[in-house]
Protein backbone atom coordinates (compact mmCIF):
# COMPACT_ATOMS: atom_id res chain seq x y z
CA UNK A 1 0.00 0.00 0.00
CA UNK A 2 1.46 3.18 -1.40
CA UNK A 3 -1.06 5.54 -0.58
CA UNK A 4 0.19 8.92 0.91
CA UNK A 5 -1.69 10.68 3.81
CA UNK A 6 -1.64 14.41 4.99
CA UNK A 7 -2.77 14.64 8.58
CA UNK A 8 -3.69 17.99 9.88
CA UNK A 9 -4.43 17.77 13.53
CA UNK A 10 -3.71 20.23 16.44
CA UNK A 11 -3.68 18.15 19.38
CA UNK A 12 0.17 16.37 19.61
CA UNK A 13 -1.07 13.02 21.37
CA UNK A 14 -3.85 12.73 18.07
CA UNK A 15 -1.04 13.69 15.80
CA UNK A 16 1.20 10.71 17.37
CA UNK A 17 -1.29 8.27 17.71
CA UNK A 18 -3.03 8.30 15.00
CA UNK A 19 -0.30 9.00 12.83
CA UNK A 20 1.29 5.82 14.64
CA UNK A 21 -1.84 3.67 13.28
CA UNK A 22 -1.94 4.76 9.45
CA UNK A 23 1.63 4.12 9.35
CA UNK A 24 1.25 0.32 10.86
CA UNK A 25 -1.45 -0.10 7.82
CA UNK A 26 1.14 0.57 5.37
CA UNK A 27 0.22 4.50 4.45
CA UNK A 28 3.04 7.12 3.95
CA UNK A 29 2.03 9.58 6.55
CA UNK A 30 2.82 13.53 7.06
CA UNK A 31 1.70 15.48 9.50
CA UNK A 32 0.64 19.68 10.29
CA UNK A 33 -0.30 21.05 13.44
CA UNK A 34 -1.18 24.33 12.16
CA UNK A 35 -3.79 25.64 9.86
CA UNK A 36 -1.81 26.99 7.01
CA UNK A 37 1.49 24.51 7.39
CA UNK A 38 -1.37 22.22 6.87
CA UNK A 39 -2.91 24.04 3.37
CA UNK A 40 0.94 24.49 2.16
CA UNK A 41 1.44 20.55 2.48
CA UNK A 42 -1.67 19.96 0.93
CA UNK A 43 -1.29 22.38 -2.40
CA UNK A 44 2.33 21.86 -2.64
CA UNK A 45 2.79 17.98 -2.55
CA UNK A 46 0.57 15.01 -3.77
CA UNK A 47 -1.29 13.53 -1.27
CA UNK A 48 -4.32 10.49 -1.85
CA UNK A 49 -6.40 11.47 1.14
CA UNK A 50 -6.32 14.12 3.48
CA UNK A 51 -7.56 14.10 7.20
CA UNK A 52 -8.82 17.41 8.67
CA UNK A 53 -10.09 18.62 11.74
CA UNK A 54 -11.91 21.56 12.20
CA UNK A 55 -10.18 23.31 15.27
CA UNK A 56 -7.52 24.34 14.07
CA UNK A 57 -5.05 27.51 15.16
CA UNK A 58 -4.71 30.15 12.61
CA UNK A 59 -7.09 29.22 10.13
CA UNK A 60 -9.93 26.68 11.11
CA UNK A 61 -10.75 23.52 8.95
CA UNK A 62 -13.42 24.55 7.23
CA UNK A 63 -11.37 27.30 5.68
CA UNK A 64 -8.54 24.69 4.42
CA UNK A 65 -10.77 22.69 2.87
CA UNK A 66 -11.70 25.83 1.16
CA UNK A 67 -8.55 26.92 0.16
CA UNK A 68 -7.99 23.68 -1.38
CA UNK A 69 -10.74 23.39 -3.55
CA UNK A 70 -9.86 26.91 -4.75
CA UNK A 71 -6.58 25.56 -6.00
CA UNK A 72 -8.27 22.79 -8.23
CA UNK A 73 -6.94 20.35 -5.83
CA UNK A 74 -9.40 17.42 -5.99
CA UNK A 75 -7.99 15.30 -3.19
CA UNK A 76 -10.63 13.05 -0.62
CA UNK A 77 -10.73 15.33 2.33
CA UNK A 78 -11.92 13.52 5.81
CA UNK A 79 -12.94 15.72 8.33
CA UNK A 80 -12.24 14.42 11.47
CA UNK A 81 -13.22 16.53 14.40
CA UNK A 82 -15.48 16.63 18.02
CA UNK A 83 -18.35 18.93 16.17
CA UNK A 84 -20.81 16.71 15.51
CA UNK A 85 -23.94 18.99 14.80
CA UNK A 86 -25.67 18.46 11.39
CA UNK A 87 -25.19 22.04 10.50
CA UNK A 88 -21.49 21.90 10.64
CA UNK A 89 -21.59 18.46 8.36
CA UNK A 90 -23.37 20.15 6.29
CA UNK A 91 -21.07 23.38 6.09
CA UNK A 92 -18.79 20.79 5.58
CA UNK A 93 -19.83 19.08 2.40
CA UNK A 94 -20.86 22.33 1.21
CA UNK A 95 -17.15 23.27 0.97
CA UNK A 96 -15.88 20.25 -0.03
CA UNK A 97 -15.69 17.63 2.24
CA UNK A 98 -15.91 13.84 1.27
CA UNK A 99 -16.48 12.22 4.56
CA UNK A 100 -17.20 13.02 7.79
CA UNK A 101 -15.89 10.93 11.36
CA UNK A 102 -16.92 12.18 14.49
CA UNK A 103 -14.68 11.95 17.89
CA UNK A 104 -14.31 9.89 19.56
CA UNK A 105 -13.85 7.53 17.10
CA UNK A 106 -13.26 3.85 16.23
CA UNK A 107 -9.86 4.02 14.42
CA UNK A 108 -11.02 0.76 12.58
CA UNK A 109 -14.20 3.03 10.71
CA UNK A 110 -11.50 5.28 10.12
CA UNK A 111 -9.35 3.44 8.14
CA UNK A 112 -12.47 1.89 6.52
CA UNK A 113 -13.58 4.93 5.40
CA UNK A 114 -10.12 5.93 4.05
CA UNK A 115 -10.04 2.99 1.99
CA UNK A 116 -13.22 4.03 0.39
CA UNK A 117 -12.20 7.10 -0.48
CA UNK A 118 -8.61 5.52 -2.27
CA UNK A 119 -11.09 3.18 -4.33
CA UNK A 120 -13.41 5.70 -5.59
CA UNK A 121 -10.17 7.82 -6.63
CA UNK A 122 -8.40 4.87 -8.32
CA UNK A 123 -11.76 3.78 -9.82
CA UNK A 124 -12.02 7.82 -11.55
CA UNK A 125 -8.19 7.06 -12.41
CA UNK A 126 -8.94 3.96 -14.56
CA UNK A 127 -11.52 5.75 -16.57
CA UNK A 128 -9.95 6.36 -19.91
CA UNK A 129 -7.95 9.50 -20.04
CA UNK A 130 -8.08 10.51 -23.40
CA UNK A 131 -11.60 11.72 -25.33
CA UNK A 132 -11.80 12.43 -28.71
CA UNK A 133 -15.23 14.18 -29.94
CA UNK A 134 -14.25 15.17 -34.02
CA UNK A 135 -10.93 17.06 -34.36
CA UNK A 136 -11.28 18.17 -30.29
CA UNK A 137 -9.13 15.94 -28.37
CA UNK A 138 -9.32 15.69 -24.26
CA UNK A 139 -6.50 14.67 -22.65
CA UNK A 140 -7.53 14.74 -19.09
CA UNK A 141 -3.93 13.01 -17.17
CA UNK A 142 -2.23 15.88 -19.14
CA UNK A 143 -4.59 18.29 -18.95
CA UNK A 144 -4.56 18.97 -22.15
CA UNK A 145 -7.44 20.19 -24.73
CA UNK A 146 -6.59 20.70 -28.59
CA UNK A 147 -8.82 21.72 -31.56
CA UNK A 148 -7.09 19.87 -34.93
CA UNK A 149 -3.75 19.19 -33.19
CA UNK A 150 -3.57 23.35 -31.76
CA UNK A 151 -3.55 23.31 -28.15
CA UNK A 152 -6.36 25.81 -26.20
CA UNK A 153 -5.61 27.34 -23.53
CA UNK A 154 -7.73 26.97 -20.44
CA UNK A 155 -7.48 28.05 -16.55
CA UNK A 156 -7.28 25.05 -13.86
CA UNK A 157 -11.04 25.70 -13.09
CA UNK A 158 -12.07 25.62 -16.89
CA UNK A 159 -10.58 22.65 -17.60
CA UNK A 160 -11.84 20.77 -14.07
CA UNK A 161 -15.42 22.26 -15.24
CA UNK A 162 -14.90 20.29 -18.78
CA UNK A 163 -13.20 17.00 -17.00
CA UNK A 164 -16.78 17.16 -15.09
CA UNK A 165 -19.03 17.37 -17.66
CA UNK A 166 -16.72 15.07 -20.00
CA UNK A 167 -17.64 12.68 -17.35
CA UNK A 168 -20.95 12.46 -17.26
CA UNK A 169 -22.02 12.74 -20.87
CA UNK A 170 -25.05 12.99 -21.76
CA UNK A 171 -26.48 13.79 -18.06
CA UNK A 172 -28.12 16.91 -16.99
CA UNK A 173 -25.82 18.93 -15.03
CA UNK A 174 -27.65 21.38 -12.28
CA UNK A 175 -25.63 24.92 -11.69
CA UNK A 176 -26.35 23.73 -7.92
CA UNK A 177 -24.15 20.45 -8.53
CA UNK A 178 -21.32 22.13 -10.43
CA UNK A 179 -20.91 24.41 -8.03
CA UNK A 180 -20.94 21.70 -5.58
CA UNK A 181 -18.40 19.10 -7.55
CA UNK A 182 -16.13 21.66 -9.51
CA UNK A 183 -16.05 24.53 -6.90
CA UNK A 184 -16.45 22.77 -3.44
CA UNK A 185 -19.50 25.70 -3.14
CA UNK A 186 -22.46 25.09 -0.81
CA UNK A 187 -25.75 24.98 -2.77
CA UNK A 188 -27.27 27.91 -2.19
CA UNK A 189 -24.42 30.24 -2.96
CA UNK A 190 -25.16 32.91 -5.26
CA UNK A 191 -23.29 32.93 -7.57
CA UNK A 192 -22.58 33.34 -11.77
CA UNK A 193 -19.74 31.72 -11.96
CA UNK A 194 -20.80 28.28 -13.48
CA UNK A 195 -22.76 30.71 -16.20
CA UNK A 196 -19.53 32.75 -17.16
CA UNK A 197 -17.19 29.61 -17.15
CA UNK A 198 -19.67 27.71 -19.42
CA UNK A 199 -19.34 30.63 -21.74
CA UNK A 200 -15.72 30.29 -21.94
CA UNK A 201 -15.77 26.78 -22.48
CA UNK A 202 -17.91 27.39 -25.24
CA UNK A 203 -15.82 30.15 -26.97
CA UNK A 204 -12.68 27.85 -26.28
CA UNK A 205 -14.31 24.59 -27.82
CA UNK A 206 -16.07 26.07 -31.13
CA UNK A 207 -14.48 25.01 -33.81
CA UNK A 208 -13.55 27.42 -37.01
CA UNK A 209 -16.42 26.63 -39.02
CA UNK A 210 -18.74 27.59 -35.74
CA UNK A 211 -20.64 24.44 -35.60
CA UNK A 212 -19.16 22.81 -32.35
CA UNK A 213 -22.07 22.57 -29.39
CA UNK A 214 -20.58 19.92 -27.45
CA UNK A 215 -21.95 21.48 -24.41
CA UNK A 216 -25.67 22.54 -24.51
CA UNK A 217 -28.25 24.70 -22.17
CA UNK A 218 -31.25 22.56 -20.66
CA UNK A 219 -33.60 25.32 -20.18
CA UNK A 220 -34.42 25.88 -16.33
CA UNK A 221 -32.13 22.76 -15.26
CA UNK A 222 -28.66 23.31 -16.34
CA UNK A 223 -26.14 21.90 -19.12
CA UNK A 224 -25.26 18.44 -20.35
CA UNK A 225 -22.04 17.50 -22.34
CA UNK A 226 -23.54 15.91 -25.28
CA UNK A 227 -21.11 14.88 -28.02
Amino acid sequence: MDARILFVEDEEAMRAFLGDRLRSAGYSVECAGRGLAGLEKAVSKPFDVIILDIMLPEIDGFEVCRRIRSEGIATPIVMLTARGRIEDKLNGFGKGIDDYVTKPFDVRELLARIEVQIRRTAAIRSQPAIFEFGSVRIDLQGTEVSINGRVIAMSAREFQLLRYLVEHPGKTLSREELLKEVWGYSADTFTRTVDVHIASLRNKLRLEDGQANLIQTVKGLGYKFAP
